[in-house]
């Protein structure tokens, strides 16, 4: 198993963050060596500023919170905040069409963001707290069809969510590791415990704000 730093991606997507809060940020994952920085796409340009040369990868988010912009509106988002300096981009599927069985919907919406990302790895966030067992074995094997890069659990900003379940991170792992593609578990992993779980469950990233109490 690798450092625990080396799992985490050190996240700040608040609506009222401040200036100070990411330079906070970008200096704490320098400092611990984390593997990312997740922020909103204003921020990717002072990301790139701050993060240049560090080696910490800067991850940013796409039809964010709710999945539901046009695939055209959302790979453009994706194109722009690579070409800002985005290294990994992380997309909302669209909830409404999984529960719509709208299947095509979700493999060609992932498949058009991936072709604006190109070489960069794209995450496909599931948001787990709103699907159920068997929809987010689905979403999973739509994931696969569309050749996304990483699957992830959550947004973090569904009201009463738990965010990301160790029992989920498994269903997910199970389906698409077999691929080469990996899980990112994010939303309520708080403590070293917390991600010691998702980890056994398959985790090979984690979204959380807690980076600094987790590995310390």
């Amino acid at each position: 198993m690798k450092p625990l730093n080396e799992y985490i991606e050190h996240t700040l997507l608040k609506q009222d963050a401040t200036k100070e809060q990411f330079l906070q940020l970008f200096k704490e994952a320098k400092e611990h060596k984390f593997l990312g920085v997740c922020v909103n796409p204003a921020y990717v340009k002072l990301a790139k500023e701050n993060l240049d040369g560090s080696g910490v990868k800067i991850v940013t988010v796409v039809g964010f919170p709710l999945g539901a912009s046009d695939s055209n509106v959302t790979a453009f988002e994706a194109k722009t905040a690579i070409e800002q300096g985005a290294d990994e981009i992380d997309m909302v599927m669209n909830v409404s069409a999984m529960k719509n069985k709208d299947y095509d919907y979700i493999v060609n919406d992932v498949k058009t963001v991936k072709a604006a990302c190109g070489d960069h790895n794209l995450k496909v966030i599931l948001e787990t707290d709103l699907l159920t067992k068997e929809e987010i074995a689905k979403a999973c094997e739509l994931c696969v069809e569309a050749k996304a890069d990483l699957v992830k659990t959550s947004t973090g900003f569904v009201k009463g969510g738990v965010g990301a379940k160790p029992e989920d991170v498994k269903i997910m792992h199970d389906i698409v590791a077999p691929h080469g593609m990996e899980v990112k578990a994010s939303g309520g992993v708080r403590s070293k415990e917390d991600a010691m779980a998702v980890i056994e469950a398959g985790a090979t990233r984690i979204g959380t704000s807690s980076g600094i109490k987790i590995v310390s």
